[in-house]
């Protein structure tokens, strides 16, 4: 599969029938994934299009520069990866601090984007009061100065415990080495600490705080561009809950809603076959493939 050069550095991208000249899809992974989350549901996806999963910067088998791998650098990194490969007028499907990019990306290039499915993702900033107990005490440690570094630098806890934790389904030490492979050492973990730490909750940080809020107008004044939340049960640890989905049907525009069973966050994991259809559907309503 192809890597490409982009910025200072490279990114590695799945790309299912090359050459084909129909609307491109691009589905985007988040922490501590890669574009491997997608491997059950990119063959499942209708002919005729573009499948693309690229690895974010510092993730998966993308190259890892010096650099903070805050949401800003990811974002754009992956705009030049896009124009590397000159993408226009795409389909973006995204799961966890995926989704967040996508919403972003078509915030802020509006005319490039043909609609977004998203799941398992930060739609609006949030308060301490809105984690659940065990989570909040996970991240709040995380954030703490010294704390996070001990756990996710050194105990890499979010390869060794965290992704344990977000599937029903146990993964194969197969797919755990695969995911575990691009953080061998306690520097190349950087990414995944960054990006715990970017959540956008309490205020903090201001710089995700605000681009979330700019997705979030975004959102709700895009009537033109369909968008489809996937949603599932039966699992704790789940972002996307009641209250989340009721904020999305009131917020959210051309919004369509689509339970796909239980899962838990790493719902590609768990529902792979059940997300393609509802892809595939929620595409063919509206023309999204031609």
């Amino acid at each position: 599969m192809p890597t490409i050069d982009v910025l200072d550095s490279t990114m590695y991208y799945e790309d299912r029938d090359e050459g084909v000249r129909g609307v491109p899809y691009v589905f985007l992974h988040g922490n501590p994934t890669s574009s491997h989350l997608w491997r059950g549901v990119l063959p499942r996806i209708g002919g005729g299009v573009r499948v693309l999963a690229p690895d974010l910067i510092g993730m998966g088998r993308s190259g890892k520069p010096d650099g903070a791998y805050r949401f800003e650098d990811h974002a754009r990194y992956l705009d030049a990866w896009f124009d590397a490969l000159g993408l226009d007028e795409v389909v973006l499907v995204g799961q966890d601090w995926g989704g967040a990019l996508a919403f972003d990306r078509a915030a802020r290039h509006p005319g490039r984007v043909r609609g977004i499915a998203f799941m398992e993702t930060i739609l609006r900033p949030l308060t301490w009061e809105e984690y659940p107990p065990d989570a909040r005490v996970r991240f709040e440690a995380i954030r703490t100065p010294g704390v996070g570094e001990e756990m996710v630098l050194d105990r890499n806890i979010f390869i060794e415990d965290s992704i344990g934790r977000t599937v029903l389904n146990p993964l194969g030490e197969t797919d755990r080495a695969v995911y575990a492979a691009p953080y061998p050492t306690r520097e190349s973990r950087l990414p995944m600490l960054q990006w715990a730490r970017s959540l956008p909750i309490g205020g903090e940080p201001a710089d995700v705080v605000a681009r979330v809020e700019e997705y979030g107008a975004w959102l709700s004044a895009s009537p033109e561009v369909p968008k489809l939340l996937l949603t599932f049960g039966g699992s704790p640890a789940l972002m996307v809950g009641a209250a989340t989905i009721a904020w999305c049907e009131e917020n959210v525009a051309a919004l369509e809603t689509e339970y796909c069973g239980p899962a838990a966050h790493l719902c590609p994991e768990d529902r792979p076959e059940e997300i393609a259809a509802a892809v595939n559907a929620w595409a063919a309503r509206h023309a999204l493939a031609g």
